[in-house]
């Protein structure tokens, strides 16, 4: 990891204004700043800092949650084929496909990072 935390690149104002994200936390994204005297664009000190190639993950760390070689699946077939490491199930796999790979993936010993709650393999 990075010595420094990177922080949380929010939009400019995002605080103010409801259709940003005040309430709803999906919409908080980044925008670059285009006004011509924005504090936030001119990178001035007590503003919100922006993405810039410096905060990216070292190379060995990228594609990694939680420092966990991670494979994406969507079906039994994917799921054998892992050979190390974690899995994830993809968000469009249903609620019947998603409890059979659970249940594989089990037998396997092979965790799965969001199987969630009591199905999670410890």
């Amino acid at each position: 990891m990075n010595s420094r935390k990177k922080p949380k690149f929010l939009r400019k104002e995002w605080h103010k204004k409801i259709k940003l994200g005040r309430t709803i936390k999906k919409k908080r994204k980044w925008r670059a700043s285009r006004g011509s005297q924005g504090k936030v664009r001119l990178g001035r000190k007590g503003h919100a800092k922006r993405p810039k190639i410096g905060w990216g993950a070292k190379k060995d760390e990228r594609g990694k949650i939680g420092g966990k070689e991670v494979v994406r699946v969507s079906n039994i077939l994917e799921l054998e084929g892992v050979k190390k490491g974690c899995a994830v199930i993809f968000s469009k796999v249903g609620k019947k496909k998603k409890e059979s790979l659970i249940a594989r993936a089990r037998e396997l010993k092979i965790e799965v990072l969001n199987a969630g709650g009591k199905n999670a393999i410890g």
